[in-house]
């Protein structure tokens, strides 16, 4: 009893990533050009700190959850462990895996720069582990047919199946012709508040023809299609880190290819289907001895993954269902038919930056306060966008590394509210949607003096950042790469994974936002530098 206490505690606690986390490198995709931009897209690399070899990557781009899964603490704390490296790439450069488009050639030409840059020569040829949201979802499993000797795993959430015909982007899949994914470890991810049974189907023929496929069906219970709860995050990182113990050779090489072992059906377990709130038909069984529906049961690594899985879906199965709602200035928000259901209006506080959204438990049309709940904490946390939490009702506008040139991404914010219930109501999510000008142009007009940076020792822990406004407004900093990031108007060296390439550059940006009507934006300026030995 102890030990399901525990695995359950794990598993239920939910808290997006802290906003803004390092990422060291960065480079340009010269080869390519990005409607949303019409620039290059840019890469961005992480590596652990301590980290003598890589040993695997997880490469995602820029769709919505993508980036905070990657950036989530515990996430990283087990590539750390596994000597893994992460790539995002915005905007994206990949929807489908479209080798008619050169696609595969802009982003093995994306991993060999990023190898020269950093150092960690051995990135050019470390198994993959793509990783796709939503209309990215598709993604993962069409690299991994056409790299089945380079993909270690796959990671598709709250989307497609593999081959679906109802893909979230729209865009038809490509022939894999005889290809397939037969030994690679592969996670499709469903919420249960998005939970379509056309969209699963897919994936039981594709088992069904495929027999040496290992394909582990998740239910993301108790959530929807705009969350990453870290119980979620967790599974897909402990998912991660199964598949590196059985699939990784004993020795790495840094200038090849490694041989990569293939997964057997015959070595994992089957679990019954998830059946919302029924319980299990069948218990799990080791795969030749499970007596349940074959057709539409779902491959695990293990019996402690299966029970830890039967623990998540537990959480969630019988209890009541809740709902939120919102207020802004007080007024209740009108919910909408749109992706996002609350299109929120930008009003900002005095600053400029900082607005106010107080969310509550409502009826089932999110219209009126409701007064029986679950006796747990009502949050609210950033999906993605320049976006920075203040408390549970205060945000602020916080650009990033995404920069100010993106008109579909660079002024989009996603917040997502989510409760995780009790022993009585089920875990509530509800996303909401801000646009805000992504400059002011009417005021008074100001400009953002920037001096230089000259370059560092790697022994320098911390620099003050002096930047000022014209105006003596208030100047913001985001660190666009580099090992470093911001704090109390100082730029706050992190530690340099022992194998990089010096020198090593930071870039860090300054700008300042203005208030509507009052305070035009500055035009931000950005300065670079180099850590040197």
């Amino acid at each position: 009893m102890k030990k399901i206490n525990y695995i359950l505690l794990c598993f239920s606690f939910f808290c997006l990533s802290s906003y803004a986390q390092v990422w060291q490198w960065s480079v340009k995709l010269n080869n390519t050009i990005s409607p949303e931009t019409n620039d290059n897209p840019q890469a961005f690399l992480w590596v652990p700190e301590n980290c003598k070899q890589i040993k695997g990557v997880v490469f995602g781009q820029h769709n919505m959850i993508e980036e905070g899964m990657l950036e989530n603490s515990y996430f990283r704390k087990v590539m750390t462990e596994l000597g893994f490296a992460e790539v995002w790439v915005t905007p994206v450069v990949s929807w489908t895996y479209d080798t008619s488009k050169n696609e595969e050639k802009i982003i093995d030409a994306m991993f060999k720069s990023l190898a020269e840059v950093s150092g960690y020569q051995e990135l050019a040829y470390a198994p993959v582990v793509p990783i796709g949201h939503s209309a990215m979802a598709s993604f993962p499993w069409n690299f991994a047919a056409f790299n089945p000797d380079r993909t270690l795993a796959l990671v598709s959430v709250h989307g497609d199946a593999p081959q679906s015909n109802l893909t979230g982007s729209g865009k038809p899949n490509p022939d894999w012709g005889n290809r397939n994914i037969d030994g690679i470890p592969s996670l499709f991810v469903m919420g249960e508040y998005e939970w379509w049974e056309k969209r699963i189907q897919p994936a039981y023929a594709y088992i069904a023809k495929h027999p040496e496929s290992v394909i582990t069906l998740f239910a993301d219970a108790g959530h929807g299609h705009f969350d990453y709860s870290d119980g979620m995050v967790k599974y897909v990182a402990d998912y991660i880190r199964e598949a590196a113990k059985r699939r990784l050779p004993a020795k790495m090489p840094l200038a090849n290819y490694p041989n990569l072992k293939k997964v057997k059906p015959d070595s994992g377990w089957l679990m019954d289907k998830w059946r919302k709130d029924s319980v299990p038909k069948f218990k799990p069984a080791p795969f030749n001895q499970f007596v349940g529906d074959r057709n539409t049961a779902s491959w695990v690594f293990d019996e402690k993954i299966a029970n830890a899985t039967e623990v998540f879906y537990a959480q969630a199965r019988g209890k009541k269902k809740q709902y939120i709602g919102f207020k802004q200035n007080e007024k209740i928000v009108t919910p909408e038919k749109t992706h996002a259901n609350f299109q929120l209006n930008f009003k900002p506080l005095n600053d400029g930056i900082s607005f106010v959204v107080v969310p509550f438990f409502s009826d089932s049309l999110r219209l009126k306060p409701v007064s029986d709940f679950a006796q747990t904490k009502l949050l609210i946390d950033r999906i993605c966008g320049p976006v920075k939490k203040i408390n549970d009702t205060t945000f602020q506008i916080r650009f990033d590394k995404l920069g100010f040139n993106n008109t579909k991404r660079s002024n989009d914010i996603w917040l997502l509210t989510h409760n995780n219930g009790d022993v009585i109501y089920k875990s509530a999510v509800q996303q909401l949607h801000l646009r805000f000008p992504i400059v002011n142009k009417e005021g008074k007009p100001q400009t953002i003096d920037f001096s230089p940076i000259v370059n560092v020792k790697a022994d320098v822990r911390t620099i003050v950042l002096n930047a000022k406004s014209s105006a003596g407004a208030k100047v913001s900093y985001y660190v666009k790469e580099g090992p470093a990031y911001v704090k109390d108007n100082k730029l706050h060296f992190t530690k340099i994974p022992p194998r990089s390439k010096f020198p090593v550059k930071v870039s860090i940006v300054a700008w300042q936002y203005g208030v509507a009507g009052t305070l035009q934006s500055a035009q931000p300026v950005e300065q670079s530098f180099f850590i040197v030995k």
